[in-house]
């Protein structure tokens, strides 16, 4: 039996647009397989956790990153009112020479902490390039009432003044009795050096292009589709991303966390200052957080818990080393 023209007719447009979905979705496949590939071949471990990451920058390139993002953070600083105390050596006294005399200080104890262990790791059997005793480590403190600290690839620390009342006696002010007792503030900068000793930076700038490529993937893919449906599409991809992104982030704070807590230890400051520092940090703006899957650091209670799961072997190997604890 024959069929009607028009039947022949509709089945044509009908396979034709099929064909053409079907290989525009074959297309977007293709690509996100290659992304893969991308991913998989420059996956590197992370010798403090064993995590896996992506990082594709070379040691060098973000080092020099680094140094050109340090200096341009601190002129910003400058021009917006905010002095870097004692950035000029020879006018440095009072109280700025004292809080940059401390931030030093830890940092001194935290770098000779930092090359240990990655010794340590290397001697245990860890395959990768040690860092600590290559970096260009520079400590400045900033004026600002900002609760700010970072340290960029290279080991560029800087200290807000903004944070010192809450890591000394949390009284509402700043002065020179907030440097009284480290400890607090150690757990800052190891949390802080934790980030660049485990190449945070790099790894994000590597995911970043990863998702751009993705982006242009899908774009490609998409064609002269519709552009309703093209930005319904590339938001679901966006939004995909942004949320692998922030897991990522939440990963990366938790390592931080373990590998400050580790150097903490070894530099002989008391770890269980650590809980009470963070609970403190979490209270900064009323307390008021997202809930964690939307947010690029754990929540508290998740925090909490893991430093509770630490600390008795945190406190063991700090009297083992250093003094018991009463």
């Amino acid at each position: 039996m024959r069929l009607p023209r028009h039947a022949y007719g509709h089945k044509t447009r009908s396979s034709g647009i099929g064909g053409l979905l079907r290989s525009r979705f074959s297309l977007i496949l293709v690509g996100l397989f290659l992304l893969f590939l991308y991913w998989q071949a420059n996956q590197t471990e992370v010798p403090f956790s064993g995590r896996k990451q992506l990082n594709t920058v070379p040691i060098e390139k973000e080092v020099q990153l680094g140094q050109q993002s340090y200096i341009q953070i601190l002129n910003q600083e400058q021009q917006q009112g905010n002095d870097v105390l004692c950035a000029d050596g020879n006018n440095c006294e009072g109280t700025e020479a004292e809080y940059t005399q401390a931030v030093r200080e830890i940092g001194a104890r935290l770098q000779r902490a930092a090359v240990e262990l990655e010794q340590d790791l290397l001697r245990q059997g860890a395959s990768f390039t040690p860092v600590a005793d290559q970096f260009d480590w520079t400590y400045y403190v900033v004026d600002s009432d900002t609760p700010n600290a970072f340290c960029l690839p290279g080991g560029y620390v800087a200290i807000y003044t903004g944070i010192l009342d809450i890591t000394g006696n949390y009284d509402g002010k700043v002065d020179a009795e907030d440097i009284s007792d480290l400890d607090k503030l150690a757990v800052v900068m190891g949390h802080e050096i934790g980030h660049a000793l485990a190449h945070h930076g790099a790894e994000r700038v590597s995911q970043q292009r990863v998702v751009q490529f993705g982006q242009i993937a899908v774009g490609v893919g998409l064609g002269d589709m519709d552009a309703s449906q093209q930005r319904a599409i590339m938001q679901a991809f966006g939004i995909a991303a942004q949320g692998g992104m922030l897991a990522y982030s939440r990963k990366h704070e938790t390592e931080a966390d373990k590998i400050g807590l580790d150097l903490l230890v070894r530099a002989c400051y008391d770890p269980r200052e650590a809980p009470d520092l963070w609970a403190r940090m979490g209270q900064i703006g009323g307390g008021q957080r997202p809930p964690e899957w939307m947010s690029t650091h754990p929540a508290s209670e998740t925090r909490a818990e893991n430093f509770r799961k630490w600390m008795p072997e945190a406190i063991a190997e700090y009297e083992r080393r250093c003094e018991p604890l009463g």
